[in-house]
């Protein structure tokens, strides 16, 4: 998902699960003008699409207008019309306009949440009207975020995954030659802040309702959340041992307190104010910061993602659906894979400082090589990029997912606060999710 460039934006974490980058930048790109037909074309007489996004303008208003018309003079019976609905509307304006069977013909989504309406038949069955050819286009670990039960039911658009953002000048004060890379690297790195500085090394949420970081944090750590048969898989030896990494660093009072009850938008206020040495965040984030903190901003440097010893990295997927009750399925269809294509992808990723969910997009040189003056933000796209090679969706497509983050993450709150043991905290909240109605 796409960081917007206003923090109030960032509940779109809470809304959809994601991500972890938006929106920054206001160009527009070149939007490519050809298409190939898919599925079995569309009516003859003029056709109206509805195509919804969410909270896209006025930022890419011109990039959308000039996509649609070239979209629609290759399409002469096709008119596309794009409505733009805000973030915190998306869940219930879709889900009414589903359960009403009114619902528009292409909707910008995440996986997280449309699979929850996959399990409910809600999308078009893409394996029935998307060649092999055409999909063998996109990265295929992302291609794989939208498909339930070995149906495809969306099409990758664009993408982020997560850097480490860090402020040079405290690790310095600490004596830290390198950021850290792993988990373990980073416990020690925030041991040696603490002492050195009195800061915190970094903050993380566990408000249920927030970002889903540490979550996605115990499956880099090995912990398989949720097994073949839909039971708990986190009481396990490796949970046990990612629960207990939590609770330590938070005993030793290596993380701050109101991790409890703040969600990510602390993480960037306490870096801004340069109270923590690391920011968990997308390379686009330099800007804001800039902005905000221009001493933190020039002192900031970026690294790749940490991660656990799986060596697993995250990336937040946008794609978009297509209702089963699409009166024109095959017009959205190709409507669908012309916004996703190789050039508009790559247009699109410039535009908005994304990644492009197609193999050849992601092979252009923009994201390949960068000046060799090239600011922090710039060298963090091709950070990014070549990252992406090995990222993939860490969390699984559920329907009752937030039940999950939920159940974990208020045991986890227990362990960290002693009202319970780590154990004990491992078994209530497999026992919660397995007991489930």
């Amino acid at each position: 998902m796409i960081r917007l460039p206003k923090f109030k934006q960032l509940i779109f974490w809470a809304l959809l699960g994601l991500f972890t980058s938006w929106i920054v930048s206001c160009s527009t790109g070149n939007v490519s003008n050809s298409t190939k037909p898919a599925g079995n074309g569309v009516p003859n007489s003029a056709t109206e699409i509805q195509f919804w996004t969410m909270q896209l303008q006025p930022q890419f208003t011109s990039y959308f207008q000039s996509l649609i018309s070239n979209f629609e003079s290759e399409n002469l019976g096709i008119k596309v019309k794009w409505v733009d609905v805000p973030w915190t509307a998306m869940e219930n304006k879709i889900l009414t306009s589903v359960s009403a069977k009114t619902p528009p013909d292409v909707v910008n989504l995440n996986p997280d949440f449309a699979s929850q309406l996959a399990g409910k038949n809600a999308w078009l069955d893409l394996d029935t009207k998307i060649t092999s050819a055409e999909r063998a286009k996109y990265l295929p670990k992302i291609w794989q975020a939208s498909t339930l039960n070995s149906k495809s039911f969306g099409i990758p658009w664009y993408l982020t995954t997560r850097l480490t953002i860090y402020n040079t000048d405290l690790l310095k004060a600490a004596g830290i030659t390198k950021p850290p890379t792993s988990y373990t690297e980073l416990a020690q790195a925030a041991q040696q802040i603490k002492n050195k500085t009195g800061k915190y090394a970094f903050f993380a949420t566990f408000v249920p309702q927030d970002s889903a970081e540490v979550l996605e944090s115990l499956v880099q750590m090995g912990v398989t959340l949720v097994n073949a048969d839909g039971k708990a898989g986190f009481n396990s030896p490796q949970g046990k041992a990612a629960f207990q990494f939590w609770v330590d660093l938070y005993k030793a009072g290596l993380l701050p307190k109101e991790c409890l009850t703040q969600g990510h938008r602390h993480a960037i206020d306490l870096y801004q104010a340069g109270e923590t040495a690391f920011l968990a965040s997308g390379p686009e984030f330099i800007k804001t910061i800039a902005n905000n903190a221009p001493k933190v901003a020039q002192a900031s440097a970026i690294s790749p993602q940490i991660t656990g010893s799986t060596g697993k990295k995250n990336v937040a997927v946008m794609n978009v659906v297509i209702p089963r009750d699409s009166k024109y399925p095959d017009a959205a269809v190709k409507f669908a894979l012309f916004l996703t294509n190789d050039v508009n992808q790559l247009a699109f990723a410039k535009a908005a400082n994304v990644l492009p969910s197609t193999v050849k997009a992601l092979s252009d040189d923009y994201f390949q090589q960068v000046p060799e003056n090239a600011s922090t933000a710039e060298k963090g796209r091709i950070i990014s990029a070549k990252q992406l090679q090995e990222a993939e969706v860490l969390t699984p497509k559920l329907k009752d997912f937030k039940f999950l983050q939920k159940t974990v993450y208020e045991n986890l709150q227990a362990a960290m606060l002693a009202v319970k043991t780590v154990d004990q905290a491992l078994m209530d909240a497999a026992q919660e999710w397995d007991n489930r109605v």
